[in-house]
């Protein structure tokens, strides 16, 4: 690895550790900096402030977006076991994170340069889930419906909300799931969770 390369790498460490500490407020460059062996101007060498910093961070928390999505697309799998491998892979990443998750939600609300990460990441995202949609009606798994962008983007909206509050923990996590798979399943695929069989296997 190189030089430049190492010391960004111990930047992000320094600050994944620190967040495990503290919240992003409390938080300076100078800790970061201090921590990681380097000084400020190589922080802002590689990282314009320390919103972005944590953006970079996130990648971790993309891995797991992506690894959900691939559980949705599985055809093999019932609507309900497919919806819910997503919703719980993607509650088991960001309980893993859950200090990187609140660090970017603070960092989303104060920097308009990550809220524009942000929003351009979950699009990223929505062209995936429209096109499953569209396998999905094609192969006569699932009814016609809504457009199937502004279908995914509303449902990619729902789990934002889910993961802000799973984070914050204003709900209970089975409650959370429960709610978000059935408004999945019924807006994709018209049907009542309570009566796919899978549910019964997924609950026991």
């Amino acid at each position: 690895m190189k030089v430049r390369d190492q010391r960004r790498a111990a930047l992000l460490e320094s600050l994944g550790e620190l967040l495990q500490e503290s919240d992003l407020d409390s938080i300076n460059i100078a800790d970061i900096s201090r921590r990681a062996g380097v000084t400020r101007s190589a922080f802002y060498f590689y990282f314009e402030s320390k919103h972005l910093a944590v953006a970079a961070l996130m990648e971790q928390v993309y891995d797991g977006a992506m690894l959900a999505t691939e559980r949705f697309a599985d055809p093999d799998l019932s609507p309900v076991e497919r919806v819910r491998g997503m919703v719980t892979t993607l509650f088991d990443t960001v309980e893993e994170h859950t200090h990187l998750f609140r660090a970017m939600l603070d960092a989303r609300g104060q920097s308009p340069a990550v809220r524009e990460m942000w929003d351009s990441d979950r699009q990223s995202f929505v062209g995936l889930v429209a096109d499953l949609v569209r396998t999905e009606r094609a192969a006569g798994r699932a009814p016609d419906g809504p457009d199937p962008d502004a279908l995914a983007a509303m449902l990619l909206e729902l789990n934002d909300r889910a993961l802000e509050r799973l984070t914050l923990g204003t709900l209970d996590r089975d409650a959370l799931t429960e709610a978000v798979v059935s408004i999945w399943v019924r807006s994709i695929f018209a049907t009542d969770p309570a009566t796919d069989p899978a549910t019964d296997l997924e609950t026991a």
